[in-house]
């Protein structure tokens, strides 16, 4: 197993998935290439976000989706929703620990939805703050 860093957070990657970045995205897939994971990283420049500030990004940046649950992966607790949309299978999580916001997507052709599921929450289980 390797581990992804990033200057804020790392997460194991098991041997079947790959990482790559992609100007201010880290895109992390697996070798039989039904979907792929994207992160992105937003800094507070003061104090840490609360469970309500999380919630409220979540609905402004995605108002589409609805029912967003709550969710811990790893060292980062937040709101995690899953839907879909124009054939594709969506899931969303906004994450954070401490300064540090994680907005992770997943998507997969709708037809592959919930194949890699349990994949997928393994490897969000490992984030860690760096």
């Amino acid at each position: 197993m390797t581990v992804l860093e990033t200057e804020w957070w790392n997460m194991a990657l098991a041997p079947e998935w790959w990482a790559e970045m992609e100007d201010d995205t880290v895109v992390v897939g697996d070798e039989d290439g039904v979907g792929c994971l994207e992160f992105s990283t937003v800094l507070k420049a003061s104090g840490t976000f609360s469970d309500a500030e999380l919630r409220d990004i979540a609905a402004a940046e995605s108002p589409a989706v609805k029912g967003w649950r709550p969710v811990e992966r790893g060292d980062f607790s937040g709101v995690e929703a899953s839907f879909l949309e124009d054939g594709i299978a969506v899931r969303e999580w906004y994450l954070a620990a401490g300064e540090a916001l994680l907005f992770i997507s997943y998507s997969c052709e709708a037809e592959n939805r919930g194949m890699d599921d349990a994949a997928v929450d393994a490897l969000l289980d490992t984030l860690a703050r760096a």
